[in-house]
């Protein structure tokens, strides 16, 4: 059997990013950037205020104290968004509000609570004169030109994952339109007789398909759109006709859930093989031992498991690290923690993935399982917030001892 590292390789190896796509900047949240972010304005744009306060020259308030005040003369009143064309003088200056532009010839600014004129009343008019009582420094209190950003500085690293705070600082450099990496598209479909749609009866012998329902959340929390063809009838026209859909729709990823393995009516294989090739592996895994991987019509095609558990760890391994790729996104690794067994847990020697609870107890972190880790049994996957990575050729880990957890969500 390969090992999960083996076969992710070969994965792998098949793809790589692709090609950068110009979309609005309200919907770049999550993509991938294409190309580096550099500034080509500084920020702030202008030397302003960062208080509310009086624009002085700090010659004229040397001194200045509650008991000795400087008493200057107000010649201007400067809002935010507003800019006063005439510049302070000896023994002037002007009030100033929090962000508006610093007018010619001031050289700090004295906070309201530092005057006579402690008001930030609405609509109240700046006095004819102020008394200031406190002495300030050169720059005290204004934010500089460029102080934030400079023009030509280095911002955002090609391939960086855009976030909130991404987002505001490429608002406030102007760019509508951001260039990103393409988001792959994915072709989804089930396989088996036995299934039905989750809107149908259930009758004796039959299934509802949950694999496509869950795959397709998967792909798309993995920045992917999908596009789901539906279940395979057992029949190898069935099948090509949604595999040749995928291709008409030009899909970079073709993902099926069962009829890959040997089984009499596992037509899946044939078909792919058809028109592609595909290699059939057994990896050393649990849940998850059976893995397709090839290519129909030149488009990557895996073929996962059937049952719902396997599925979902195998996507986990194999898929969403080559949708990563696909995205352009810079390898990432697993959230990874080592907790304490709170029972003694048992594989069959496989690297093996068992669905856990991971808890917070004083300080440490205690690992459960989640009940019968059957591949079958999604109800113990719904309870799990971590993966317990069990090593290949370890069959038992005593109460007590610490292994690797792939955390899913917060502890």
């Amino acid at each position: 059997m390969l090992s999960v590292k083996d076969a992710l390789d070969r994965i792998l190896v098949n793809f790589q990013a692709l090609e950068p796509t110009l979309i609005p900047l309200q919907e770049a949240a999550g993509r991938i950037l294409a190309e580096p972010v550099s500034a080509d304005i500084n920020l702030p744009s202008f030397d302003n205020s960062s208080v509310d306060g009086f624009a002085i020259r700090t010659k004229d308030v040397h001194g200045a104290t509650s008991d000795s005040p400087k008493i200057l003369k107000v010649t201007g009143d400067i809002p935010a968004g507003k800019r006063i064309d005439y510049p302070i003088h000896e023994k002037e200056c002007m009030r100033i509000m929090t962000g508006a532009p610093l007018p010619a010839g001031a050289d700090a600014i004295v906070m309201v609570e530092d005057t006579d004129f402690n008001f930030r009343d609405t609509g109240k008019p700046a006095p004819s004169f102020v008394e200031i009582r406190k002495s300030v420094e050169v720059n005290e209190n204004i934010r500089r030109q460029g102080a934030d950003i400079f023009a030509g500085q280095d911002l955002l690293p090609k391939h960086q994952k855009l976030r909130a705070q991404d987002i505001g600082l490429l608002a406030m450099l102007g760019l509508s339109q951001m260039k990103v990496i393409r988001k792959p598209r994915v072709a989804i479909l089930s396989g088996g007789d036995e299934l039905i749609d989750v809107g149908e009866k259930l009758d004796v012998g039959k299934v509802r398909d949950a694999n496509s329902y869950s795959l397709s959340v998967l792909a798309r929390e993995a920045g992917a759109d999908v596009l789901q063809l539906g279940i395979a009838k057992d029949h190898p026209n069935s099948i090509k006709m949604l595999l040749d859909r995928a291709v008409d729709e030009n899909v970079d990823m073709i993902i099926s859930s069962a009829g890959v393995s040997v089984g009499a009516f596992d037509f899946v294989k044939k078909v792919v093989e058809s028109q592609g090739s595909l290699e059939f592996w057994k990896v050393d895994m649990r849940p998850g031992k059976p893995l397709a991987f090839g290519q129909y019509r030149k488009i990557p095609f895996f073929g996962l498991p059937g049952n719902p558990v396997s599925a979902f760890v195998g996507f986990m391994v194999f898929i969403t690290p080559a949708l990563d790729k696909l995205s352009g996104m810079v390898s990432i690794a697993k959230s990874i923690s080592r907790v304490r067994l709170a029972e003694e847990v048992t594989s069959d020697g496989r690297e093996t993935y068992l669905r856990a609870i991971v808890t917070s107890e004083n300080g440490t972190l205690i690992a459960r399982l989640t009940g019968y880790q059957a591949s079958s049994n999604m109800l113990s996957l719904v309870r799990a917030n971590a993966l317990l990575i069990i090593p290949s050729g370890v069959k038992s880990v005593p109460l007590g001892e610490e292994v690797n957890a792939w955390l899913l969500r917060g502890i």
